[in-house]
Parts: structure tokens; C-alpha cells; sequence
């Protein structure tokens, strides 16, 4: 079976992307949807994030999601000792999700493909793109942030222009009624891809 990475920078639209191929009948498995569930119910992941941020890192039996991003965000190598405990597990789910689907090929969509340098994992990978100002107010409105708070989640990823040679396939995400046309051509462009596989 195929496998297609679907990634994008924060506000980019790529879950806007992702529902889209739903919506065509490919398979999509959200990672950052996936993760968050694995936090609380993957004893490797609970034991690990614990060691690394302490007894406050969980209230209740839930991940107290705010202290961990009040962390992460101003601190690289602590983020990415945490992406070290957490991508294993979803990488492993993943798989075993992937192994139950009968489509001709399966989406990953993923936010960080290229920053931790896993490409390879992917047969194809699609990077979802728009304009910086229109990422800050997407995320502004949906996620009620400050702007600085999502400066600083930006500052964690590649800039665009360094993922885009790395990519097999681009959208840019300005205008829905051009994405959804630019999904459905890219669609027919990895079914004809799939079928060589």
C-alpha cells in the first residue's frame, strides 16, 4: 500500500487539506489527534513525559497540555526530547492502522515530516502552504492565541521555502474552492501513482 505524508506549518490548512482526501474516500490518520490519545492511554509515552517533566506533566490522569507548551515552545531540545518519546509510539499505531486499510493509498497527516528529517518514511509526501499573515490570523481566530504565542510555534518549524524543494507535491492554501480543485487533480495524479505499487 501506498503511503503519503500530508504536513504543513501551523494555521497552513493542512487538517482543511486532510478532510478533503476524507471526503474522497482515502484514509487519513491525524497524528496530532492520534498523539494527544496516546498521551494518556500509552504507558511508554505517560512514564516517559513524567521523567522528563515531572509529576505535574498529568493532572487528574489527563496531560496538562498548557504546562507542557509553556515548556516546549521556548525550549528546542526539550521539544525535541519530548517528539523523542511521543513519535515512536504514534509511528508504531500508525503502522498498525495502516495495516487494516484497503484503499489504494493512506495519508499521514503529520506536522513536522521535514524538521525531523523522516521523509523517507513516506512513499510521497504533500506539503500544504499559505502566506505567513494568513497563517497568524487562521490560528488567531481558531485557537483564540496571541500572536506572539504563535510566532513562537512557528519559530519550531522549517520555513516553507526550505521544505518546498523537499516536497513531492505542493498546495498552496489561499482560496477553498482552488484547493479543493487542486486536491481532487492530485488525488487522480497518486491513484495512477498507487496502482504501480
Amino acid at each position: 500500500m501506498m503511503i503519503v505524508g500530508l504536513t504543513g506549518g501551523i494555521g497552513s490548512g493542512k487538517s482543511t487539506v486532510a478532510k478533503m482526501f476524507e471526503k474522497l474516500g482515502v484514509p487519513v490518520y491525524d497524528s496530532d489527534h492520534e498523539a494527544k490519545l496516546l498521551m494518556v492511554t500509552s504507558l511508554t509515552i505517560k512514564d516517559g513525559v513524567t521523567r522528563l517533566f515531572g509529576e505535574d506533566a498529568y493532572t487528574e490522569g489527563e496531560i496538562n497540555r498548557k504546562y507542557i507548551a509553556s515548556k516546549v515552545f521556548k525550549d528546542k531540545e526539550l521539544l525535541k526530547q519530548l517528539n523523542a518519546i511521543v513519535h515512536p509510539v504514534v509511528r508504531e499505531h500508525f503502522l498498525q492502522w495502516t495495516a487494516q486499510q484497503s484503499a489504494p493509498y493512506v495519508i499521514q497527516e503529520t506536522a513536522l515530516i521535514f524538521e525531523n528529517n523522516a521523509q523517507d518514511k513516506y512513499d510521497f509526501t504533500i506539503l500544504v502552504t499559505a502566506p505567513e499573515e494568513a497563517r497568524i490570523k487562521r490560528v488567531m481566530t481558531r485557537d483564540s492565541m496571541d500572536k506572539e504565542a504563535i510566532l513562537d510555534r512557528m519559530k519550531n518549524q522549517m520555513q516553507d521555502a526550505d521544505k518546498i524543494p523537499l516536497a513531492h507535491f505542493c498546495i498552496e492554501n489561499v482560496d477553498l474552492k482552488t484547493t479543493k480543485r487542486k486536491v481532487k487533480q492530485l488525488h487522480t495524479k497518486l491513484l495512477a501513482l498507487a496502482a504501480k505499487f
